[in-house]
């Protein structure tokens, strides 16, 4: 027998190779489990009392102790009750499409659904103090003088209709850059993501997902100095969502 055989037709390069597919089988089945600490367990629609599993099944609960002073959080676990779902499947059967009841932009359905997250701001790490913030209140902060300042300046939609006017910029104090563009429409007082808009050379602003007048109902945020992580969720849901139903043409096939 060769250097390394045990018996005429095991030796240690083929134990080592046996030994290497055991471990990686297992690190294959751990990371799926522990892939599962957020979103699990599945929910089957048409049968409430299923919860979906798998081979490997769910990882056991750890809980998470949060910075400055947010408590903790433990995963996996039920996800709290979901928010109405305003839409119906024509059709009964599992997998097909839903068709929206109410204003899919604000009701959540399609590309405008959003998840539930914590009624708390997304904070900084050093300091534990809101993330996102408007201009007003953030000190040493402005916008560059050969940089169109959208302050003050209109806000139009996809149909050219005026929405608003641009009071303030809310910017991430953590990534130096601009999150939010705050609006006057009406007598309310709105958000657009600075992703959703396009600044002009003299400071006017365009939004193509939505028309003018869909800024009067876009969603707002409770506290006029900071923005909560469930109302990040909703604002970029409602405007992500005017891509399809902002215009009628939109929902329709495009041949």
């Amino acid at each position: 027998m060769g250097t390394g055989a045990i018996t005429e037709y095991i030796d240690l390069a083929q134990l080592t190779l046996y030994a290497f597919w055991l471990f990686f089988f297992g690190l294959v089945g751990y990371l799926h489990r522990e892939n599962k600490r957020e979103g699990y367990p599945l929910l089957d629609s048409h049968n409430e009392n299923y919860r979906g599993g798998d081979l490997f099944g769910m990882p056991e609960e750890k809980t998470y102790t949060l910075p400055h002073g947010q408590g903790t959080r433990t995963a996996p676990k039920e996800d709290p009750p979901s928010y109405e779902l305003k839409a119906e499947q024509p059709v009964p059967a599992p997998g097909f499409p839903l068709e929206p009841t109410g204003n899919p932009m604000l009701d959540g359905v399609g590309p405008a659904a959003w998840a539930i997250r914590p009624e708390a701001p997304d904070l900084n790490h050093d300091h534990g103090t809101p993330r996102i913030i408007p201009m007003r209140i953030a000190e040493d902060w402005s916008v560059e003088s050969r940089d169109p300042d959208p302050r003050g300046r209109p806000v139009f939609g996809v149909d050219g209709e005026q929405g608003g006017t641009v009071t303030d910029l809310w910017i991430d104090l953590s990534e130096p850059c601009v999150r939010y563009l705050e609006i006057a429409a009406g007598e309310r007082r709105v958000m657009i993501p600075m992703t959703f808009a396009r600044i002009k050379s003299n400071g006017d602003v365009i939004a193509k997902s939505v028309c003018g007048a869909h800024f009067a109902d876009a969603p707002s945020t409770a506290n006029p100095d900071f923005v909560t992580l469930q109302e990040e969720d909703k604002i970029g849901a409602y405007y992500g969502g005017g891509y399809l139903y902002a215009l009628p043409e939109r929902t329709e096939p495009v041949l």
